[in-house]
């Protein structure tokens, strides 16, 4: 097993210029370890889809560079780096293209020469992985938005990659279909170990499923930390045009209005309760 604190990818002082020469990314560096859920936070137009395509291969930095294990990518073959940095679209109608789901999933493997075995049982595994085992034969067509975006983690499990890039995973879906997508998601580098970097704006998901996170303010890197390190600064978060997560901010209005006695800041229900729990407990305590 490789030791999950290696860096996978070393961002190194990247910046990217459009061709109407609006700048995306300024001097961003950043270091993502193996087997770890990452997720780049920001606001709309904040540089998330362009460090993603650069971390994927997609686009070119104009300056700087993105080292993977250790490699340049600009010198890595592209066949040897899209099979092992892979990336599922904000969008699954981008991404799915066969007329059945068998036949989009097992395109990756048989495009990586794979012969015919193989493919068909890294196919199985894949559907089994996202909860889909029955749905190989099913047309694409037929399928629901959610159960596309299955298909589509299906696609990209098949080929066996390293690292998952994921834009915007949970757009589109209800409540329901997030809460289930980001499980799915998190089982996937926990069990399979694949490390996982995750665009969005959606910040409630963050503490519950995420290691660490960058936040990113008009293509600039304004800081790197664990969820604790990064919305216990509710100012930082909101310069960057972002909020705190829900049970946070409630949490802070009870601090700052009701002087409620916390410390840090919970960011998920379980912390909350437990917080609010032992404060009645002391309360109780010392009113005896």
């Amino acid at each position: 097993m490789q030791d999950q604190q290696q860096p996978i990818l070393t961002v190194e002082n990247i910046s990217f210029q459009y061709p109407d020469h609006t700048l995306g990314l300024d001097g961003v560096s950043l270091t993502i370890k193996q087997g770890e859920f990452f997720s780049i936070l920001g606001a709309n137009g904040a540089g998330k889809t362009t460090l993603l395509k650069i971390l994927n291969g997609l686009l070119k930095p104009s300056s700087g560079r993105v080292l993977f294990r250790g490699n340049d990518l600009s010198s890595l073959d592209k066949n040897f780096l899209f099979s092992h940095i892979c990336t599922v679209f904000q969008d699954p109608n981008d991404q799915l293209f066969a007329q059945t789901v068998e036949q989009d999933i097992s395109y990756g493997p048989y495009n990586q020469g794979l012969p015919e075995p193989e493919v068909r049982l890294r196919v199985k595994k894949a559907l089994e992985l996202v909860g889909m085992a029955e749905a190989a034969q099913k047309s694409i067509r037929s399928l629901s938005y959610g159960q596309k975006k299955r298909i589509c983690l299906a696609g990209v499990l098949a080929m066996q990659p390293e690292v998952m890039i994921l834009d915007e995973p949970t757009s589109g879906l209800d409540p329901m279909g997030v809460s289930s997508i980001m499980r799915l998601l998190k089982k996937l580098n926990q069990e399979e170990g694949i490390t996982m970097i995750m665009a969005t704006h959606v910040v409630d998901l963050v503490p519950l499923f995420i290691n660490r996170l960058a936040i990113l303010r008009r293509g600039k890197m304004v800081q790197v930390g664990t969820p604790e390190d990064i919305f216990n600064d509710p100012s930082m978060v909101r310069g960057a045009s972002l909020r705190l997560p829900r049970i946070a901010h409630l949490l802070e209005i009870l601090k700052k209005e009701d002087h409620l006695e916390v410390e840090k800041i919970p960011l998920t229900i379980g912390e909350a309760r437990r917080t609010i729990v032992n404060l009645i407990a002391k309360r109780r305590q010392d009113a005896v």
